[in-house]
């Protein structure tokens, strides 16, 4: 989004003289780069945008930064010790910067897409492409919206023609949300005269049910996610959720092979090693006598017992404490998983009916497939003598317990967005140990800096940052 006036300026003088020298049709072979075509087939470009979308942006510092923030980890160590003791890191604008500008160039990728399969581009007729296109567009726009709320969408995406973008509230783009995966879904149950995606479809294989399935999958978590802002459309969640996700085998996750492609957070571990083991998460777990706290939590490499980080005080050290157990280079990255969809419906039943029969089986189901996705049995002692009576005694607020826990680690998002979403219906059930909140809880993250710097519209919305401990997003009871 931002030129790089510099290079724009001094090109000048140059060009000027190359072109005193220089006919016109050699001007134009000069200006032809045959190692970056200017027009690429839209099957090629899905495939970067799914990569760039699990890698770049899905497992990226928005998630190692959430994972933070709703204790999954602890950071022990230079950017993510700042975070976690809430110094510059959540309130710089060059904290999220780097996924800020790859969720601007995929949503830039998706839009060449979205208007090569339409009418009138050179794909028209492309319909699951483009119901493909416009259904990713929508989840990344809404990770956008979700962490940073008001953002440029409308007048973005122009390079050369629009230079500062003005925001759009976040009210108005879920409404676009709603409408791309509305137009997506119905884009894929057209005919299409098209070959399928195949091998370029990193995520489904071209399969276009569980494409559409994943579409349904957004629209409840979506739905959700506004519920204090819709009064809380619980039937309609439930009736989204029962038209997706079957089983695991329908999850949208991006898989790693564990050589040429390594997981986001093995790939942090190894790079940078700014993680501890959470105190807040182990004493969730070993409170309810989860057997999952000892699959969560190894010690550190070459050490003893697992010793476990502080919320908001740790020593900043490498090498000491504890760190996650289920870190590894073949991890996948979930954009959606199945586990979610049916806390989702958890909660919706739950909400209607309280302790019904329908909310304890999408818990249980729930339960059951988040426990494989760590490699273990959900042990039936576990179910009957520790979660059905917290269940019975307060249905929602068990569902959205375990629905936290499962998270770990590589969906901290969600996991960050349902926190902001329970306290804007004053429901504090995920009870964080950083004593830093009480004063320092950040409500968002950060604008990036390239356009804090160029755009006005955004360095006035940003101001010096301080605006993530004060101002919720709309959603979740704010103003943007």
């Amino acid at each position: 989004m931002k030129m790089n006036t510099i290079i724009k300026y001094l090109a000048v003088p140059v060009l000027l003289l190359i072109m005193a020298g220089c006919s016109k049709d050699k001007l134009e072979e000069i200006n032809v780069n045959k190692n970056n075509p200017l027009d690429v087939p839209s099957r090629l470009l899905i495939t970067d945008v799914i990569t760039k979308t699990a890698f770049s942006i899905t497992g990226s510092d928005f998630a190692f930064y959430a994972s933070v923030y709703t204790e999954h980890n602890v950071g022990i160590y230079n950017q993510m010790y700042n975070a976690e003791i809430r110094s510059a890191e959540p309130a710089l604008a060059t904290t999220y910067n780097n996924t800020w500008g790859s969720v601007y160039e995929t949503l830039y990728n998706l839009k060449i897409i979205i208007d090569k399969t339409s009418e009138g581009g050179d794909e028209a007729g492309n319909y699951h492409t483009l119901g493909i296109a416009q259904v990713l567009t929508a989840y990344n726009l809404a990770i956008l919206t979700d962490l940073m709320g008001d953002v440029p969408y409308t007048e973005a995406l122009q390079p050369g023609v629009i230079f500062q973008p003005e925001l759009d509230k976040q009210e108005d783009l879920y409404v676009e949300v709603f409408r791309l995966l509305d137009e997506g879904i119905a884009n894929m149950d057209k005919e299409t005269s098209a070959a399928g995606l195949g091998t370029q479809d990193f995520l489904y294989g071209g399969n276009i049910i569980k494409w559409t399935r994943f579409a349904y999958g957004l629209k409840a978590r979506y739905t959700a996610r506004l519920a204090f802002r819709n009064g809380g459309k619980w039937d309609d969640v439930i009736t989204f959720a029962n038209q997706s996700f079957t089983s695991v085998a329908d999850e949208a996750k991006f898989v790693y092979n564990g050589s040429s492609t390594n997981s986001p957070f093995y790939t942090f571990f190894t790079d940078r090693d700014y993680f501890g083991a959470s105190t807040s998460l182990h004493n969730k777990l070993t409170q309810r006598n989860d057997p999952r706290d000892g699959v969560f939590f190894v010690p550190y490499s070459g050490s003893g017992d697992i010793v476990f980080a502080p919320n908001g005080t740790p020593s900043q050290v490498q090498g000491y404490y504890g760190i996650s157990g289920i870190m590894s280079p073949t991890a996948p990255t979930y954009l959606l998983s199945y586990h979610e969809l049916e806390f989702l419906k958890a909660e919706a039943y739950a909400r209607n009916d309280g302790a019904s029969a329908d909310a304890e089986a999408a818990l249980e189901k729930g339960l059951t497939a988040a426990f494989a996705k760590v490699g273990m049995a959900m042990d039936s002692t576990y179910w009957v003598d520790e979660v059905l009576p917290l269940f019975n005694a307060d249905p929602v607020k068990e569902v959205m317990v375990q629905k936290y826990i499962s998270f770990f680690e590589s969906e901290a998002v969600e996991a960050y967005n349902d926190i902001r979403r329970l306290r804007a219906l004053g429901e504090n059930f995920i009870t964080l140990e950083n004593p830093n909140n009480a004063t320092q809880f950040p409500h968002r993250f950060t604008y990036g800096a390239d356009d804090v710097t160029t755009n006005l519209n955004i360095a006035d919305a940003y101001g010096n940052g301080s605006y993530v401990y004060t101002e919720k997003v709309w959603w979740a009871g704010g103003t943007r």
